[in-house]
């Protein structure tokens, strides 16, 4: 009996965008054939086998052995075979330590404690790193237990650590400590976030009323949302091949959540933190599995499409970082023809704009910060970098990509916002209790451009009136653009600017 033959995942496209068009007949009995029960004798001979399908007559993951594809197309031309690619969160990268010490005969495994600067109680679930070479990445990490300790084993007995990061989980802002006197059992306070005091976004939009962005509806293409008592979610679905469908709750990333809560929370200080339009129709769609670090553009395609076939107005996707490819493109495409338009976070590299922020047909965002926002002492010091706003209290975010795709730009250093879970019997810090904590990247500037687009677009009824189409999409994305107002960092690092 011969070998069965080794398939391989892609993307089954039409001719263009992610459903077969009824001018292309014979393309769209093809891709209805693929539909049925029993897609037919000549194609399983090929060895190709549907896993999952967008529509009936759209796009499909397949299942094929690279020798059969020229037999596919000799069967029906025109139909595309696009490689599956993945994506990442564009939330900025935490520092990470690439190589233990050398062991030494004096060696010793140094306790540190993180504890809360209020109080003093133990910050368990934080996660340490710390460098003795930071540029060489020679150091130790570990997480935190509940007593908010952890021990590393850092070589040669030594007194002083070149750097120390610390990460916390929630309810608190994170620690850079350079120069760090590392004796054992020393102790690193964290600053708790206090909701009433406002961070970077806050700082330039204030306090939304409870109705801003009434009349609009937002999806969020990300790691799911909630629960969370801030925010309401009016559906949405898990794209996730093989996952269940009705389950868009947060993968366990916190990340979405994150991203919803700075478009769309209700909440209000001294408990929680509000959003820049919590009026909105806020649908939610995962396309990153349970614990999962990267989503596929299958997944993602299949969310865009289903929240244009849900009205969603606009459509904010904070990842980004694959190679370009037909699959998002077509997906994008689509989107701003059915009247939707996509806004896309730049990525967190500090180089050129990442995909798919820089395909055409969508909105690229970079981020900035602004001094004074964040207390002194956390992360987010450490990334603050020319260029300078006209304001030189404002910056340019040293981890954000940049280049001449860029459109907007959003405050994205230091950003306070929703994450599941809350510890309602804890540490009587409200930002724990109450699921707060604080994130950087484009991921969090793409949001703050979506939440203040809504608020926007909701003074335009003419503009959300228009029969959706690409008319509507443009007239749409023309008004946002020009809404925006430069800060000074020069078009190749915020495009028009900041959206008033």
């Amino acid at each position: 009996m011969p070998a069965r033959l080794k398939t391989v995942q892609f993307v089954l496209l039409p001719v263009r965008g992610l459903r077969a068009a009824s001018e292309h007949a014979a393309m769209q009995r093809f891709f209805l054939s693929l539909a049925a029960p029993q897609p037919g004798a000549s194609l399983a001979a090929i060895g190709l086998r549907v896993v999952d399908s967008i529509h009936e007559d759209g796009a499909k993951l397949v299942e094929i052995a690279p020798g059969a594809i020229s037999a596919l197309r000799a069967q029906q031309f025109g139909a595309r075979l696009a490689p599956v690619r993945y994506y990442r969160t564009a939330r900025a990268a935490r520092q990470a330590v690439e190589e233990a010490p050398k062991k030494a005969a004096s060696a010793a495994r140094i306790v540190l404690k993180v504890v809360s600067s209020k109080d003093g109680s133990p910050v368990a679930g934080a996660t340490v790193v710390a460098f003795i070479d930071f540029q060489k990445r020679i150091g130790a990490q570990g997480v935190t237990g509940k007593r908010g300790e952890v021990g590393l084993s850092l070589g040669a007995a030594r007194r002083t650590l070149e750097r120390v990061y610390v990460y916390p989980g929630m309810g608190f802002w994170s620690s850079l400590r350079r120069g760090f006197d590392a004796t054992s059992g020393a102790e690193i306070a964290l600053e708790p976030i206090d909701p009433s005091a406002p961070d970077v976004v806050r700082h330039f939009y204030g306090n939304a009323a409870d109705g801003a962005g009434n009349g609009v509806t937002v999806g969020v293409v990300d790691t799911g949302i909630g629960p969370h008592p801030d925010l309401v979610v009016d559906g949405g679905r898990n794209t996730v091949v093989g996952e269940d469908a009705t389950d868009f709750t947060d993968n366990g990333a916190l990340h979405g959540t994150h991203v919803g809560g700075i478009i769309a929370s209700r909440g209000k200080a001294p408990t929680g933190v509000r959003g820049l339009a919590p009026g909105v129709r806020l649908r939610c769609y995962r396309v990153f599995g349970k614990k999962a670090e990267s989503a596929s553009n299958y997944s993602i395609a299949k969310a865009v499409d289903a929240a244009v076939s849900d009205g969603c107005d606009l459509i904010n996707m904070s990842l980004g970082g694959g190679s370009p490819d037909d699959v998002l493109r077509a997906a994008i495409e689509d989107a701003r023809a059915a009247g939707s338009v996509v806004i896309v976070a730049a990525g967190n590299d500090g180089g050129p704009v990442s995909f798919p922020a820089s395909d055409s047909m969508a909105l690229a965002v970079s981020a900035f910060g602004r001094k004074g926002t964040f207390p002194a002492g956390t992360t987010e010091s450490g990334d603050a970098a020319a260029p300078y706003g006209t304001d030189k209290a404002n910056f340019f975010a040293s981890f954000s990509n940049r280049g001449q795709e860029i459109d907007l730009t959003g405050p994205g250093v230091g950003v306070v916002s929703t994450v599941p879970g809350g510890d309602a019997a804890g540490r009587g810090l409200a930002a724990a209790r109450h699921g707060l904590g604080v994130m950087s990247g484009t991921s969090m500037a793409c949001p703050a451009v979506t939440g203040r687009a809504a608020f926007i677009l909701a003074g335009r009824p003419d503009l959300l009136s228009l029969p959706r189409g690409e008319e509507r999409s443009s007239a749409m994305a023309h008004a946002l653009l020009q809404s925006a107002a430069p800060l000074g960092f020069g078009p190749l690092f915020e495009g028009q600017g900041m959206l008033k």
